[in-house]
């Protein structure tokens, strides 16, 4: 699967030759405090600042809905590491909304996939389409299919890769290729940010990918959504998200509905983003240990079914019929909801995360099993697991 292999800097982004993304994530969006010096910059803990005139004030800094110097800070970083124009969100689902609904129109049409995460469908499904938005779902894996559910008001196609339970694995560019088709030709979609005119944009949530394993921009998407809550952040100790624009133009109007609407991180929660950063390749690299060898358990366990690992990071998900036994009796895998924190969290999506899509063709099966494997000892991870299975 193509993935972007480009380790240069993106818009704002470091100085000297190009650097691989192990390097980045270490030192994107980090300078050196002007007045003291230190390695860290400080978490400007302020609502406000002083203005030397009326309406004069030093650089974006008048209110701190507008901006942050800490938000800032991590808005550097995240457009460094995927190479674009970022704004950052109280949560991923701010993100989501803001990107939506900076991008599309009432009367447009939005191509989701037809396996996804319950709270993008029930943003869409239950709020947006009251204000006019229509959209399909649809397998994307199906490129024929994909083709079919364009429209001439379809604006924009919403990708998910790996899916959201299901860990299926859709192909970036071949549907930035489809998107450039309706609009004249699959060659002019090759530009920096998507689309031609009058085709629909392709966006990716790479929340389970992470920059460190894709970077969708390189491959002709027009913006990434981050839930930073999530591997990004790493530790289960704040909620976030986040927009990157490949298109300054984009990114100016997910800026103003940032502004608009005031779904802002606080400082803290920046700064907390901003230092899982720092160690997101050496997480994604034991993630991904982690979820090879539960995969590879899991494949020969008793009563299990359609055990799915997209092949990096920690999320795994397998049937079973005693799924919500089963999710009850680990003791490492906390039954929990989100993914991506250093502990290993179980949960069974049709009765958790994924209540929302219940009876849509959404619809995930009550007997399946998501596991976001943690950075724990791998041989405990699957000891666990056997314990809980066997017991069933």
């Amino acid at each position: 699967m193509s993935r972007g292999a480009g380790e240069g800097n993106g818009p704002g982004g470091g100085h000297g030759p190009a650097r691989r993304i192990e390097t980045r994530v270490v030192h994107a969006g980090l300078a050196p405090d002007p007045t003291y010096g230190s390695v860290i910059p400080p978490i400007h803990q302020t609502s406000t600042y002083v203005q030397p005139a009326p309406g004069e004030f030093v650089e974006d800094y008048d209110y701190s809905r507008s901006a942050n110097p800490t938000r800032a800070a991590l808005e550097r970083a995240l457009g460094e590491l995927e190479g674009g124009h970022a704004s950052a969100f109280a949560s991923g689902m701010a993100a989501t909304h803001a990107l939506l609904t900076a991008a599309l129109d009432a009367g447009d049409h939005l191509i989701l996939p037809a396996d996804l995460y319950g709270g993008t469908y029930r943003l869409v499904h239950k709020v947006l389409s009251r204000f006019g938005l229509a959209y399909d779902l649809v397998d994307q894996r199906d490129l024929d299919a994909l083709r079919a559910a364009i429209r001439p008001e379809t604006r924009m196609i919403w990708v998910e890769t790996p899916t959201n339970p299901l860990l299926n694995e859709i192909e970036i560019p071949a549907v930035v290729e489809v998107a450039g088709e309706s609009g004249g030709g699959a060659a002019a979609a090759e530009s920096a940010g998507g689309a031609p005119p009058g085709a629909p944009i392709v966006v990716v949530d790479n929340t389970f990918a992470t920059p460190i394993v894709q970077r969708p921009l390189e491959l002709g998407a027009a913006a990434v959504v981050h839930s930073t809550t999530k591997y990004l952040g790493g530790h289960s100790d704040v909620v976030g998200g986040a927009v990157i624009a490949a298109d300054a133009e984009l990114g100016e109007r997910v800026r103003f509905v940032q502004n608009s609407v005031g779904a802002v991180p606080g400082p803290l929660d920046c700064f907390l983003v901003h230092r899982g950063l720092r160690t997101l390749a050496l997480r994604v690299a034991q993630h991904t240990a982690n979820g090879r060898a539960v995969s590879e358990f899991l494949a020969g366990a008793r009563g299990v079914e359609d055990v799915r690992w997209p092949g990096f990071g920690g999320m795994v998900s397998f049937r079973h019929r005693e799924a919500k036994a089963i999710a009850a009796r680990t003791e490492i895998f906390s039954l929990a909801e989100s993914l991506g924190g250093v502990e290993s969290l179980v949960e069974v999506p049709g009765a958790m995360t994924h209540q929302s899509v219940a009876g849509s063709a959404a619809e995930v099966p009550a007997d399946l099993v998501r596991l976001s494997c943690g950075v724990e000892a791998g041989a405990d991870l699957i000891a666990d697991l056997e314990r809980a299975i066997g017991a069933s």
